[in-house]
């Protein structure tokens, strides 16, 4: 059950990001954009207003460039929580692969302070509690989880480089 109250506008937006639509429009639209816009403003402004999004800079699992992909996070106790849904998607996005290659990422929240982190996937009760949090943020999860095909949402934590 959602705990977090939305306004009006909020769940007008949620709503069209969890249609297919919506999502093809975060995903091939909108990250392109925030990626810039994110880097620009500090992590001050990006296209879905109101909500957390950060820009995760990974190594790429073939290539070894660096590559840098805006996402929605979560906060959990200095640690910050990623989906890595791809809107539904039956294929992991490609930043999945490359943290799974190479999981020292960097990482600017709201603030734009970029921070070292190491990247690992949540499992078991752990896992569980996280994608509730994300729900509560995002409650578009649990319809994309739905249209993967059956391939499972991995959740991610990234952690303090040195914790």
């Amino acid at each position: 059950m959602r705990r977090r109250k939305l306004n009006w506008w909020e769940r007008q937006l949620e709503s069209l990001a969890r249609s297919k639509p919506g999502g093809w429009f975060a995903v091939n639209v909108a990250s392109p954009i925030d990626r810039r816009l994110l880097r620009w403003t500090g992590g001050r402004v990006g296209l879905f207003l109101g909500q957390p999004v950060g820009l995760l800079e990974t190594v790429g699992a073939r290539s070894g460039q660096p590559r840098t992909t805006p996402l929605l996070y979560c906060e959990d106790s200095g640690r910050i929580v990623l989906i890595a849904s791809k809107a539904g998607a039956e294929r992991h996005p490609a930043w999945y692969h490359n943290l799974r290659a190479n999981p020292e990422v960097g990482f600017s929240g709201r603030d734009g302070r970029r921070v070292r982190y190491r990247a690992r996937e949540a499992e078991g009760v752990e896992r569980d509690g996280l994608w509730a949090q994300a729900n509560d943020l995002y409650a578009g999860y649990e319809d994309y989880q739905q249209r993967t095909g059956g391939r499972r949402i991995p959740v991610i934590v990234l952690e303090p480089d040195g914790a």
